[in-house]
């Protein structure tokens, strides 16, 4: 296990000084570059300082404690680094951003900055229809392709006619990395004599202990839907290759949604329901009250992702813990996880120029820092720095997952239909109202037509 450890909170102060310097430092004159989907890089206007006095709009769906901290940091900062510049920072929840944010691009007074979902409901979707500018210019300029490796960008590429996902032009620019493990109430499971569990048979067990002892086994709320996806995708990855999810997740040939590896995985999954190994009423149970309820003690394990560290962390302190997910039938650790949502560019805003130099100071190494001591999993550079306890176990996680290739994409990204098709379908599953045969049809349905459709076939 690699061994983190922290430098000390007076870091995110410097880290943010630094980053002022290094905008002020990065300043080069070009043309003003205001129109077109994407930029020649001798056109790209990098100093912002000469740009005159801009509003730059800012969609983002950091709400929660340590993303919020974040951005609030690095939007004074990059403020502080250019006095003519003021943000207007739009924040929504995941799921409000989801709703409305294809009107928004459209408008002739569109966002500046909008993260996006990878998915091609959104980013894909917008794609297609012209919304997004390609970044590939931006790039260039800003040494992203260095500083980004490739499998990291393959999350946010698309051909400029949306088809083809994961290779093309570059459509966004993530801060943060992000996974689906295991959250654990360590004094609970203290209590019960069980250790983290690293097999699928271990960790049924320890559920089975946590019911017996009157304990809520995994704190599950799915009013809004979209957790059931990971809930799902969870017990999948026991099952299935990671060959057939990920082509689920890109939308491409290779998967069969009712071969016997997923009629396994969802069988499990309503035999975890059956077992009352999930919070009663969770599909009553928002997935913020869900998490907060886990904080205050209520539930041994949490399935979700990492992007909950700082909440957690700070609300349960050394109590919590995150490990990977257990490894199931395959004999293989798969793990559901790729990028944050990448910050992007609509084509219809003013400021575009303005809005890469932004992008570019959120994503930098100083950022990273400062994302770090806001509980945050930097997408680059993890392993260079220097965090403990359970910061330390998400960071190890990421190193680990991402060194033995076990990421996996989510499922919601394959199809233009496939969040909706998933998060209801799964939802009305876990609820007893369908059976493990119409929620697979249903989901390969959806699948096998996108898939040969944008094959030609």
């Amino acid at each position: 296990m690699i061994q983190w450890r922290r430098r000390g909170t007076i870091r995110a102060t410097v880290a943010a000084s630094a980053l002022v310097a290094l905008a002020l430092a990065a300043c080069a004159p070009g043309e003003d570059n205001e129109g077109g989907e994407e930029a020649a890089p001798s056109d790209i206007e990098t100093n912002v300082a000469d740009m005159g006095d801009i509003t730059l709009t800012v969609w983002d769906q950091q709400v929660r404690g340590g993303q919020a901290d974040s951005i609030d940091q690095l939007n004074a900062a990059f403020e502080e680094a250019y006095p003519n510049v003021t943000i207007d920072r739009v924040s929504r929840s995941f799921a409000d951003l989801q709703r409305v944010l294809r009107l928004a691009i459209q408008d002739d007074e569109a966002p500046d900055v909008v993260q996006a979902n990878n998915n091609r409901s959104q980013m894909g979707a917008f794609v297609e229809a012209g919304l997004l500018r390609s970044l590939d210019g931006y790039a260039d300029v800003y040494g992203w392709n260095d500083r980004f490796p490739a499998s990291i960008r393959a999350h946010s590429s698309y051909s400029d006619d949306g088809t083809v996902f994961g290779s093309g032009n570059l459509y966004g620019l993530p801060q943060t990395g992000e996974l689906i493990g295991v959250w654990y109430n360590k004094q609970k499971l203290d209590e019960l004599g069980i250790e983290p569990p690293q097999t699928l048979a271990d960790f049924e067990a320890a559920l089975q202990a946590a019911k017996d002892a009157g304990e809520i086994p995994i704190q599950f709320g799915n009013k809004d839907q979209w957790p059931g996806i990971h809930t799902f995708g969870f017990l999948q990855n026991m099952y299935a290759s990671r060959d057939e999810v990920r082509a689920f997740g890109y939308g491409n040939e290779g998967g069969d949604w009712t071969d016997d590896a997923n009629a396994t995985a969802a069988e499990t999954l309503q035999k975890w329901v059956d077992a009352g190994y999930f919070t009663d009423g969770f599909n009553g149970l928002g997935y913020d009250p869900s998490w907060q309820d886990f904080s205050k003690g209520e539930g041994v394990f949490m399935i979700s992702g990492s992007w909950l560290l700082a909440d957690l962390r700070d609300a349960m302190g050394d109590d919590v813990g995150f490990m990977l997910p257990p490894v199931g039938d395959t004999g293989e650790l798969t793990v559901t996880g790729a990028t944050g949502l990448p910050f992007a560019i609509p084509t219809e805003g003013d400021n575009a120029d303005a809005a890469a130099a932004y992008i570019n100071f959120i994503t930098s190494p100083e950022a990273m820092n400062i994302l770090t001591d806001a509980g945050e999993l930097p997408v680059v550079g993890a392993e260079q720095q220097q965090v403990s306890g359970t910061q330390a176990e998400v960071f190890d996680a990421w190193q680990t997952a991402t060194s033995e290739d076990a990421l996996v994409p989510y499922l919601d990204w394959g199809t233009p239909d496939a969040y909706d098709v998933i998060t209801t379908n799964v939802q009305s599953y876990m609820g007893g109202d369908s059976s493990a045969d119409e929620l697979l049809g249903t989901l390969e349905d959806d699948y096998s037509s996108f898939v040969s459709e944008n094959s030609g076939g």
